[in-house]
């Protein structure tokens, strides 16, 4: 026992157990991924309705600054002014909240497909462990975080370093330009750093898919002796499949037994083999074989036929031809039929049986 709780993880997790793994919730899954989608779905979308947002704002800020002398602020109407711009807003939001909303959806149903489970949402105390939370703080896990966090801060700002720097000369000339022109030159950059950082983290999220897959099937690596016990389980023990098969063919044979006496010959070889056969003419298109066996099944078909008057043949090619050919309660090969069919003769004239 102590040998195998210091068993090597080296064997890959089974199926059963990466199903059991996924009913409680435990798959590989990057956040980093449904983040950078989410970033990268807001940015086209909000590129997408740029203009319509402007659109949008512009005629609100006309309606309320050119009716501004006209609109009475009091406790009765200050709901129902308040309650356009709200309407429009949700309106311009729409669109992009969508967006958001069907990008985090479809990042986390592409990594795991369809899942629910409550299971990671129950309360565990080693979750509130001081001890637990300082062996995290320190893991290893913890520092391939640290290195991941730390390289997406610097490759983020490289990024948006070097678009800036090449757009230097062009925000140089802004002082000369209309605020209009000032504000579409800081949009179009906003946007250029923002799809690019997208980008730059979507890729950062796949390869960090791909290390969360790692380790999520490491953690789930089980020790030789584990595979051993599941398939036990899975398939049952040896020993006991073993017993089972073992009653199932006595009963096989009782059952075979209780069909000797209602044989119509017996054919041996003589010692070895037994085979015993049953043919009525009105039901069956072939005598069929109700009972075989080998040695101690052999004797024991034997020694039923004598007790119960069924004629024993000795026929040594016919018996080992029925033997390895035809199964209980099956008709007879055709390559038997005219040896069988001198046997039954025989066998009908001592018994004064008419075919």
């Amino acid at each position: 026992m102590a040998e195998e709780s210091f068993q090597e993880r080296t064997e890959q997790a089974t199926p059963k157990k990466k199903e059991e793994a996924r009913k409680r919730g435990s798959v590989a899954q990057s956040i980093e991924i449904n983040s950078a989608l989410v970033l990268l779905s807001g940015v086209l979308a909000t590129t997408a309705i740029s203009h319509v947002w402007f659109n949008g704002l512009a005629r609100e800020w006309r309606f309320y600054f050119g009716n501004a002398g006209q609109i009475s602020y009091t406790a009765d109407t200050i709901a129902s002014v308040l309650v356009r711009p709200l309407v429009q807003t949700a309106l311009l939001l729409a669109p992009v909240v969508g967006a958001l909303l069907l990008a985090g959806v479809a990042a986390s149903v592409a990594q795991v497909g369809f899942l629910f489970s409550v299971e990671p949402l129950a309360p565990k105390l080693e979750r509130i462990s001081p001890i637990q939370g300082f062996k995290r703080l320190f893991s290893a896990r913890a520092l391939v975080e640290l290195v991941k966090g730390i390289l997406k801060v610097g490759l983020v700002s490289y990024v948006a370093y070097r678009i800036l720097r090449g757009e230097r000369e062009h925000m140089l000339l802004l002082s000369g330009e209309s605020p209009g022109q000032v504000l579409s030159f800081i949009g179009v950059v906003s946007v250029k750093v923002a799809l690019r950082v997208s980008l730059l983290l979507l890729a950062m999220a796949l390869a960090d898919y791909g290390y969360q897959r790692f380790e999520h099937e490491r953690s789930l690596r089980m020790t030789k002796q584990e595979v051993k016990e599941e398939l036990k389980q899975t398939e049952g023990d040896p020993l006991v499949k073993s017993r089972i098969r073992s009653i199932q063919r006595s009963i096989a044979r009782q059952r075979m037994m209780k069909e000797v006496p209602k044989a119509d010959v017996v054919i041996t070889n003589p010692t070895e083999l037994a085979v015993a056969l049953k043919y009525d003419p009105g039901k069956m298109s072939a005598p069929v074989v109700v009972a075989k066996g080998a040695r101690k099944v052999a004797a024991k078909i034997k020694e039923i036929a004598k007790a119960h008057g069924v004629p024993i043949v000795e026929n040594k090619p016919l018996a080992r031809l029925l033997y390895k050919t035809a199964d209980v309660g099956m008709e007879i090969p055709a390559e038997a039929y005219q040896a069988v069919a001198e046997v039954l003769a025989y066998v009908y004239r001592l018994r004064g049986k008419v075919i």
